[in-house]
């Protein structure tokens, strides 16, 4: 089952998670330090705060070219979330996003229809399809197909997914039947949410998704990207409700009392609250937020402020 909004109507609320993916754009220098421990205080920390949902990123190696920026931190998504799994009990687990362009469709569903199992049905799989063109061509993948590809994969992985023990597919990319896999995925139907602003990427969420991850969508785009989206599923007859996703400003709850970059909305719970209401209104079901933060203990308090001082305002 999907993630829409909360009773009353407010969005519901979720975090990329720090350290398991440390790009400079948004990495805090604390991050480098730390490791397991602090994965697991932070996911535990989100969950008691209310947050719908923990994610994770997704690259297999980061070209020296784009390391600067980058980095080469990017841990395995379903490692990382099995992980947490174990030590959480009702935050839902996202992918944000799995490039399953990159490995085989019955592969990928080994990995995540077994998470599911374990987590008792707690995975959204998130999907797009990625901007490295080195980690296409290193395993085997034609980039300028990406497209193509995550459009067909999506569709095998739905097979995949399924409740048959023995799913089929056949397409271009990709062409099996009379394989069985279990364990099969605990949830009737496991939500895919589709990430990406391009119009490409949107007409795929429209047509193929569960859900929509916004990539960075300043405010002002988002009311036309959300229309367009509602309209390119209605007219393709598809009537099952999609999850609206947005990518909040980072945040710091209360004064900061440091630089938080001019960015960062920073301020009362109710002065952050009535900023991010404006998602809502918006027709957003679930925004995903980040605390500037200079520590664990920092960032911690600041799940914990949202949750209690914040969240309850978002109505």
């Amino acid at each position: 089952m999907s993630i829409q909004a909360l009773p009353g109507g407010r969005p519901a609320y979720g975090m990329q998670l720090p350290v398991q993916s440390q790009s400079t754009i948004f990495a805090e220098p604390w991050e480098a330090a730390a490791g397991p421990a602090d994965l697991v205080a932070i996911a535990r920390a989100a969950e008691h705060a209310g947050f719908a949902y923990l994610a994770v990123c997704d690259h297999v190696a980061i070209p020296r070219r784009l390391a600067p920026a980058m980095s080469t931190v990017w841990y395995d998504p379903v490692a990382t979330l099995a992980h947490l799994a174990a030590v959480t009990e009702r935050v839902r687990l996202l992918s944000h996003v799995a490039i399953v362009g990159l490995r085989h469709p019955l592969l990928s569903a080994k990995q995540y229809a077994t998470l599911d199992h374990l987590s008792g049905g707690r995975l959204i799989l998130g999907v797009g399809a990625g901007h490295v063109a080195e980690e296409f061509e290193v395993l085997g993948v034609d980039f300028r197909q990406r497209g193509a590809v995550l459009d067909e994969a999506i569709d095998a992985l739905r097979a995949a997914l399924g409740p048959d023990e023995f799913p089929s597919h056949h397409g271009k990319f990709y062409d099996f039947e009379g394989l069985g896999q279990r364990p099969r995925p605990a949830q009737e139907r496991v939500p895919v949410w589709v990430g990406g602003s391009s119009p490409a990427a949107v007409r795929r969420a429209a047509l193929k998704g569960d859900g929509w991850l916004p990539q960075g969508d300043p405010r002002d785009r988002l009311p036309a990207q959300i229309d367009r989206l509602l309209r390119l599923r209605e007219d393709a007859g598809v009537e099952e409700p999609i999850t609206v996703g947005a990518i909040a400003e980072p945040l710091y709850v209360g004064a900061p009392g440091w630089e938080v970059g001019r960015r960062t909305l920073s301020g009362s719970p109710e002065e952050l609250a009535e900023s991010l209401r404006a998602y809502g209104e918006m027709g957003v079901h679930q925004i995903q937020v980040r605390f500037r933060s200079r520590s664990r203990a920092e960032l911690i308090d600041q799940i914990h402020a949202f949750g209690a001082e914040v969240a309850p305002r978002l109505t």
